[in-house]
């Protein structure tokens, strides 16, 4: 699933359309995660106006109406020559005139919804803060996980907590700073929630850096691939060997979803706060 990195990189990707007027919508296949709005066509004649990021939504304003995008598990943006030949998963299309901008979903998980107060209370409100902001810092961490006792990976990507930091980034994060990832978030110490939030920021500003991670089929609008996969240290890499000590890379579950950790690197304990 593209995580903060790649839709932070694909909405910047995106910024060759700004001010361009919609000329014609087409929505060749309306049922994703939820059906495209049949009044979507009142794009057409509009100018976009701005583009933004919350969590891992797209947000896109335009003269008259705003839209929420998610790119869900396989969704990905490409800005395309008119002419060029539509792939099978092309679901939605803006076309603006010698350019379009194609929705292409293979798994259908991802979202085109209007930006409006129904889809702001459920999907936008009850987000926590945006990772790369100061209102994610040691402080704030440090009351939301005094009392959470699941694993700290786990409470990492817990969206009411904070937004963005998915299994990728998480993964890396934990394996830098030595905390396994089951550690129960409450057990923490002030010292290791005040390198957390750092090393979150870090390898987030890493990640978009060099344009997300490309692990499957993800690439920006403009067809590019992401290159931070190259600097992977644990994630994807279970049963070979720790960079720093070459003790065997081990995999777990937690959350129903898989968490690579060193055994040696990162020890569980399960003690109290020091």
């Amino acid at each position: 699933m593209p995580e903060l990195p790649e839709v932070e990189t694909t909405k910047n990707s995106l910024a060759p359309l700004l001010l361009q007027t919609v000329q014609r919508v087409e929505v060749r296949q309306p049922q994703l995660r939820w059906v495209i709005p049949q009044d979507v066509d009142k794009l057409r004649g509009q100018k976009l106006l701005g583009l933004q990021r919350r969590s891992k939504y797209i947000l896109a304003k335009f003269e008259q109406d705003s839209m929420l995008w998610h790119l869900g598990m396989s969704g990905s943006f490409r800005i395309c020559d008119a002419q060029d030949e539509l792939r099978k998963h092309d679901h939605f299309i803006l076309d603006f005139g010698g350019q379009q901008l194609r929705y292409h979903d293979p798994r259908r998980f991802g979202c085109i919804l209007w930006l409006n107060e129904e889809s702001q209370h459920k999907l936008l409100d009850p987000l926590g803060p945006e990772p790369l902001t100061d209102a994610f810092n040691a402080d704030y961490l440090i009351q939301k996980l005094k009392s959470k006792h699941v694993g700290i990976k786990v409470a990492m990507m817990d969206n009411h907590i904070v937004v963005g930091v998915g299994n990728i980034y998480a993964t890396e994060s934990l394996f830098n700073l030595g905390i396994h990832p089951a550690q129960p978030a409450s057990s923490l110490s002030q010292q290791q929630i005040r390198a957390l939030v750092v090393e979150i920021k870090r390898i987030l500003n890493s990640a978009i850096d060099l344009g997300g991670s490309t692990l499957r089929d993800y690439t920006n609008a403009m067809g590019e691939n992401g290159y931070f996969q190259q600097t992977l240290l644990a994630y994807g890499r279970a049963g070979e060997m720790c960079v720093n000590c070459e003790t065997t890379l081990e995999n777990i579950k937690l959350g129903q979803r898989a968490s690579v950790f060193c055994p040696q690197c990162q020890p569980l304990k399960k003690t109290a706060k020091s």
